[in-house]
């Protein structure tokens, strides 16, 4: 069984950086796409940044330019840089594997 363990969330200011982290384990096959995924209290999941295998990536509209994603294949670990955090990130983020895997989620408040 595929699990997701997410780390790195916390508390910070405004403009401040985080880093998380998301190792997956149980499986025996090289994962195609990895990311994440955040939900806002109140607010609909929101895709935050993915990243392919070979190294493709996408960003939703709020992050880009912020936020960076990598990934080690070999660990089956991705990982997400956040720099100059805003009140409005503040959310659970969620890990993210192919196909239809995912993390417990963590949180991550942003202060003003």
């Amino acid at each position: 069984q595929v699990q997701l363990v997410e780390s790195g969330g916390g508390l910070v200011h405004a403009g401040g950086s985080l880093r998380l982290s998301c190792a997956a384990s149980g499986i025996d096959f090289a994962i195609d796409v990895m990311g994440w995924y955040r939900r806002a209290l109140g607010k609909q999941l929101e895709l935050v940044a993915l990243m392919t295998s070979d190294g493709r990536t996408h960003f939703g509209d709020s992050v880009e330019g912020r936020f960076t994603i990598s990934r080690d294949n070999d660990k089956n670990t991705v990982y997400l840089q956040m720099n100059s955090l805003k009140p409005e990130d503040t959310a659970v983020y969620y890990c993210s594997a192919s196909p239809n895997n995912w993390g417990q989620g963590t949180q991550v408040t942003v202060s003003s």
